[in-house]
């Protein structure tokens, strides 16, 4: 029995000692390998950079670092950098906080490298510190932008009681259209846009966009403003002042961006009404994901029997009511080819019927638009767009002669105008280092259209006449953004536009009696401008920041006023085919001041306008039945003025704006008739403000109240038609019945005012009280 014990103690003796063998064997490659584990860990170090979406460096931004258990902070200093030294785990979370900007979290992870460098762009978060990108082509913060630009947020828009888009603007004191009729009344000839005071006659000296995409008319400058569902706009962008440097030549006075919703999943929205003068209205926008494709519905539909024009007392036999009906139908679909590339593809069409106040006046629009574009993205090269797009317009307008009695009127134009634009632009942006943005692009636009019409003479047809031709506009353009230092941003730019006029000419043909038909061929033109633009700013503290700018703009004739006449009322205004192109300079200097913890924004500038060769309907002559008026440039015409804006959460569900805009328009001179020296620009008001009151209490209700007052302003270049003042105040409610809808009443000119707005010689005046009751449903937001 003593041999096996033995051999078993044995035995055990000789296992103990291989496992001490094999103990001491890993102990030993553990106490090797823990020098070059500690020292990859220590070799770990994060050097970040914050920036704006402009690529300007952030500072003060609080930084915080999570990976495992361990927990790391810091702040951003003056060029917006921080560093973690010794971060001994190869992956984590990055948040970032700053003032006005929304918190971003991104995920983070080494490769193996001793130094892990990241660069962290923020997004806005605060309204003092918004985003547009009108101003300068690219992401800019409205506190860092050396100009007056005003963004309508969605909820802006969704708490004012205007239908039209044009009567939302009328939040902007600057915004004034050719003449004060509503867009819903009023013919399309009328809706020319001007921005402080720079005037509009049917052509708009201001460039209005849809995503980028121009929506003035192709062949008369005017803005059709119930082209885009109500539903499917996100935002509006304004920024006033010439902006010709990088938009071209209907940008002579600013630019109105119309931004549409865009979401990363299915969504729904509907907006429906009814209201007096038996006014139905249905806006809807849809977006839907699958994969990587995606696409947008809007659509929409009114109509209106409206309201008679003139005052009770002046109103005769032939006196109707203005009325309207449009449809929009808007798709779109675009795909993300790779993470850098996206393209998509869109088509619309519209359709409109006015009827202008009597029996023979009335007009109609068709419309037909494609577009498409792609993007293209690289971390070194920067940002590349294109953008294309087609489209196809008809436009017939009848016009009539009233008796002085106003109980008859006879036909005197039956007129069509067909017009077709094509258009390109190309646009790179890239960001250089941490204080340079570069922007450079090439745009162009071929237009051709031509006014058809019957003419007749006591009722019966006279002669045919046309008159119509081709316009072509190229430009280029370049950008530099530079911050100078960490409060001086420097902006540089400039364009160079080349237009030309061709295929023109004018026919004649008699109908009454048998005759030749006369043919003028009018001579091709060219024009060629230079549109720079510099401003500095300076940022004197995180609230307070002082701007100067100096521009010059330009706008070449439209075809509509070279070739087209046109009558309203009784005044007859003829084309001029010899019409040369307009030229703006002018200078800002303006401050922004958002004082009390991001409750309140206050922005003022002084502004100073120069046009030159101002295109003006000049009165020729007038009689008891007819005023002629023709188009022509005028020797030159100044526009100094001011302005105040401000902006107050004055409680958190209550909120507080308001502007006032001083411009003194007038012409400096015309040698053909100096007797218009010194007479004010017609349909300028010297004195525009107002005012806006939204409470939100989304348990209970929300209010909105808008009011405008508009100063005296004039009909004509003689000043002898002045519109008096005008106040209109409107009011909104909404109500929550569900999580996904909400019921609204809506009021405009709450007062009843029938307020002067043309005279043509007589009297035209505004709406009564337009009230609507609707409702909202919203699917799928988030």
């Amino acid at each position: 029995m003593t041999e096996p014990k033995m051999f078993v103690k044995r035995i055990h003796e000789l296992a103990m000692q291989r496992v001490h063998s094999i103990n001491v064997f890993v102990g030993c490659l553990l106490l090797l390998s823990l020098p070059s584990l500690a020292s990859a860990a220590q070799r770990v170090k994060i050097e970040g950079l914050v920036t704006d979406q402009t690529g300007s460096p952030v500072a003060g931004a609080k930084v915080n670092f999570q990976g495992g258990n361990i927990l790391k902070a810091a702040s951003t200093d003056s060029q917006g950098r921080f560093v973690f030294s010794d971060v001994p785990v190869t992956h984590g979370t990055l948040n970032v906080q700053a003032k006005g900007f929304a918190t971003t979290k991104i995920n983070w992870q080494n490769h193996g490298q001793s130094v892990s460098r990241v660069r962290i762009p923020l997004s806005l978060g605060s309204f003092a510190q918004q985003v547009t990108v009108t101003a300068d082509r690219t992401k800019m913060l409205v506190s860092q932008t050396a100009g007056t630009v005003r963004v309508l947020s969605q909820n802006d828009l969704a708490s004012t009681a205007a239908l039209s888009l044009d009567g939302a603007l009328k939040q902007l004191p600057g915004f004034t259209l050719f003449r004060r009729t509503d867009s819903r009344v009023s013919n399309p000839t009328t809706q020319g846009v001007s921005l402080r005071g720079v005037g509009a006659s049917g052509a708009s000296r201001a460039l209005v966009l849809e995503n980028g995409f121009p929506l003035n008319d192709p062949f008369g400058g005017w803005v059709y403003w119930d082209r885009v569902p109500r539903a499917a706009i996100g935002r509006i962008e304004v920024a006033e002042g010439g902006a010709s440097n990088l938009y071209g030549s209907d940008a002579m006075g600013g630019v109105i961006n119309i931004m549409t919703r865009r979401a990363d999943h299915s969504e729904v929205s509907l907006d429906t009404s009814y209201g007096n003068e038996s006014s139905p209205d249905a806006s809807l926008w849809a977006n839907t994901v699958w994969g990587r494709w995606g696409a947008q519905l809007g659509a929409e539909a009114f109509r209106t029997d409206g309201y008679i024009l003139l005052p009770q007392e002046e109103r005769g036999q032939v006196d109707t009511a203005a009325g309207s009906d449009h449809t929009d139908l808007n798709l779109k679909l675009d795909r993300q080819i790779s993470s850098g590339v996206r393209a998509f593809l869109s088509g619309a069409v519209f359709g409109e019927s006015r009827r202008n106040g009597t029996p023979l006046q009335t007009n109609r629009t068709h419309l037909r638009q494609l577009r498409a574009g792609a993007d293209w993205q690289s971390a070194t090269l920067g940002v590349l767009s294109f953008r294309g797009y087609t489209e196809e317009e008809i436009y017939d307008q009848n016009f009539s002669a009233v008796a002085a009695s106003r109980n008859s009127e006879a036909l005197t134009v039956l007129q069509r105008v067909p017009a077709q634009e094509t258009g390109y632009s190309v646009e790179w942006t890239r960001l250089v280092g941490a204080r340079q943005t570069l922007v450079a692009g090439a745009e162009g636009s071929a237009v051709r259209g031509s006014s058809n019409e019957l003419h007749y003479s006591q009722g019966s047809l006279n002669f045919a006449a046309g008159s119509g031709g081709k316009q072509n506009i190229n430009g280029i353009f370049g950008e530099d953004i530079i911050r100078l230092a960490p409060r001086w941003i420097f902006t540089a730019s400039a364009r160079a536009d080349f237009w030309r006029n061709f295929d023109a000419l004018s026919t004649t043909r008699p109908l009454a009696a048998p005759g030749p038909i006369s043919v003028i061929d009018f001579t091709p033109r060219s024009e060629n401008a230079f549109s720079p633009h510099v401003s500095l700013l300076h940022q004197l503290t995180p609230s307070v920041s002082v701007y100067a700018s100096a521009y010059r703009a330009f706008r070449a004739p439209t075809l509509n006023e070279l070739y087209r006449p046109f009558r309203v009322g009784n005044v007859v205004t003829l084309a001029n085919s010899d019409l040369g192109a307009e030229h703006l300079n002018g200078a800002e200097i303006g401050t922004a001041l958002t004082p009390v913890r991001d409750r309140l924004r206050v922005h003022a500038a002084f502004f100073w306008n120069e046009i030159t060769q101002p295109i003006a309907n000049v009165t020729l002559g007038t009689t008891p039945s007819l005023i002629t008026r023709q188009r022509q440039n005028l020797g030159s015409t100044r526009a100094p003025g001011f302005e105040i804006e401000a902006e107050s959460q004055v409680r958190p569900n209550l909120m507080l704006s308001g502007g006032y805009q001083f411009v003194d328009a007038k012409v400096q001179r015309f040698p053909a008739d100096v007797t218009l020296q010194g007479l004010f620009v017609p349909q300028t008001p010297q004195n525009t403000f107002s005012v806006q009151a939204r409470y939100s209490k989304p348990s209970w209700f929300d209010l909105g109240l808008q009011g405008r007052f508009t100063g005296i302003q004039y009909d004509d270049d003689r000043n002898q038609f002045p519109l008096d003042r005008a106040f209109t105040l409107d009011f909104f409610a909404s109500h929550s019945i569900h999580h996904l809808a909400e019921i609204y009443f809506a009021a405009e000119n709450i007062t009843g005012q029938r307020y002067e707005v043309a005279r043509v010689p007589y009297v035209e005046v505004g709406p009564p009280v337009l009230a609507r009751i609707g409702l909202r449903f919203n699917w799928g937001a988030r």
